[in-house]
């Protein structure tokens, strides 16, 4: 790849900024200072240097956000051979060790960010940031508006009552009903088990936000980088 777009990747700025730092003669390519934009770096071979400092696109913090199926784990491996969710970049950034921010599990779509930002990751999972989750779950059956203030006042789930939530009925069609559900915490299948607690099934869950991250147009295993403007609110939550 050409050295401006191989310092944009490892987090120096953008293209033309890195530009501007190889023609102020701030770069080495295998001790030897270059100039020329055309230069090419192979990221396997050659050792890159600005202002002394070696760099490399292993360093880059990358942030993705995708439409998880079902059928495929967060996890970056399985020990019982299932898909992961990593296997949907087709390898494409495996040289930066990226893992799953939380969990959505098997059979639950939707919005799942990946990075390899411990910090921000943390940032976004630990409960007492009480981040919201946005969900859409479906239902047979009609639900008793008193059965979802249940929910919203929080359920006992493995002898902890969970916190207060947001649920609102969207629609009710062809004996379906879909909900909305907002939910600060994440524990395992947390969505699923609150309903289970009132002896109802979530048939179909999918998440479409993350805080004010929303999954937009993105089609069932697509994904794609954050912008700057999404990525400076994720490491600021």
């Amino acid at each position: 790849m050409r050295i401006n777009r191989y310092l944009a990747e490892c987090g120096l700025g953008s293209r033309r900024k890195c530009e501007q730092i190889v023609l102020d003669g701030r770069v080495k390519k295998n001790g030897r200072p270059i100039r020329e934009l055309a230069t090419e770096i192979d990221p396997e071979r050659d050792v890159v240097a600005v202002d002394g400092q070696t760099v490399s696109t292993a360093a880059r913090r990358v942030y993705l956000m995708l439409n998880k199926p079902k059928g495929y784990v967060c996890t970056t491996s399985d020990e019982k051979g299932r898909k992961t969710v990593l296997e949907l970049l087709r390898g494409k950034y495996d040289r930066y060790r990226l893992f799953p921010v939380g969990r959505l599990d098997y059979d639950t779509e939707g919005l799942l960010l990946i990075t390899n930002d411990g910090e921000t990751a943390n940032r976004i999972t630990h409960p007492r940031n009480e981040v919201p989750k946005t969900y859409i779950a479906k239902i047979e059956g009609a639900v008793e508006e008193s059965d979802l203030d249940k929910i919203r006042r929080g359920v006992i789930l493995d002898g902890v009552k969970t916190k207060h939530c947001r649920v609102k009925l969207l629609e009710f069609r062809d004996n379906i009903s879909r909900l909305e559900v907002v939910i600060t915490e994440g524990r395992n299948r947390q969505v699923r088990r609150m309903f289970e607690s009132i002896n109802r099934e979530v048939i179909f869950l999918k998440r479409t936000a993350v805080g004010d991250l929303k999954l937009g147009g993105l089609y069932r295993g697509e994904y794609r980088e954050l912008s700057e403007k999404e990525i400076q609110y994720i490491t600021q939550v």
